[in-house]
């Protein structure tokens, strides 16, 4: 396999993105999770078979701790986004008999409220369907089960995520970023960006705010650039000029 090819495979996919960035996304996983297990088992939860901690969040420390200023990793979609799918989860199990169907339906409706209420999740997905395909105990403890644990667990990750984040000099909950004062004012608009928004069909894992800022300061680049280009050579006169 070329190398070209190798090195191809390896490359982020998440703009930005660099070694020392993955390494403290890493580190702060880790220890998201372990200290929400921490905190969750020394809390008076329900039932025994009840698990401490919930699959979905593995996949909410990911988006939290790895792209922390992406709008789905913010600490609403995080917490709101887990236990709404997880209701919508309860909901269908109760509903609808054919556990087939209902492993569908709940995934499907969770997005939709997720999406209604301003906090889609993606694991909120994962969420919903654990409510549908878990254990007899978590069947057993009915809605309960969305504020304990997966409630609990979310309120305790992000709790830990913002410490984590300060602690590194991160921004989350994010916001976004804002030019300099002495900058000059971009040529793009948020409605621009609407408008090409609107004309690709497609959605985007970040801001529309972001996405303004991110493009204002790469005007602000190609401008200075441009001004420290050097003058194009003069042209050369024809045969027998100077």
């Amino acid at each position: 396999m070329p190398d070209w090819m190798i090195v191809s495979f390896f490359k982020p996919i998440v703009a930005g993105a660099n070694l020392p960035e993955r390494l403290i996304a890493c580190l702060g996983a880790a220890i998201g999770i372990a200290l929400t297990i921490v905190v969750c088992a020394g809390l008076p939860l329900p039932p025994a078979d009840l698990p401490i901690i919930v699959a979905p969040l593995g996949a909410s420390a990911v988006l939290v701790f790895a792209v922390p200023a992406s709008p789905l990793a913010q600490p609403w979609p995080v917490i709101g986004g887990n236990i709404l799918s997880t209701l919508v989860g309860v909901t269908a199990f109760h509903v609808i008999p054919d556990g087939t169907v209902a492993a569908g339906v709940a995934v499907g409706a969770a997005i939709l409220v997720m999406s209604l209420l301003r906090c889609l999740h993606p694991p909120g997905g994962a969420a919903a369907l654990t409510a549908v395909i878990g254990s007899q105990g978590i069947h057993s403890a009915g809605y309960a089960f969305a504020f304990a644990p997966v409630g609990i667990n979310s309120i305790a990750l992000i709790l830990v995520a913002m410490f984590f984040h300060r602690a590194t000099a991160r921004s989350y909950p994010h916001r976004p970023g804002n030019l300099p004062a002495t900058a000059a004012p971009a040529g793009l608009h948020l409605a621009d960006i609407d408008a090409a928004l609107e004309e690709m069909h497609e959605s985007f894992d970040i801001s529309r705010e972001d996405l303004d800022a991110l493009l204002a300061r790469a005007e602000r680049h190609a401008a200075a650039r441009h001004d420290s280009a050097p003058p194009p050579a003069p042209a050369r006169g024809g045969p027998g000029g100077f």
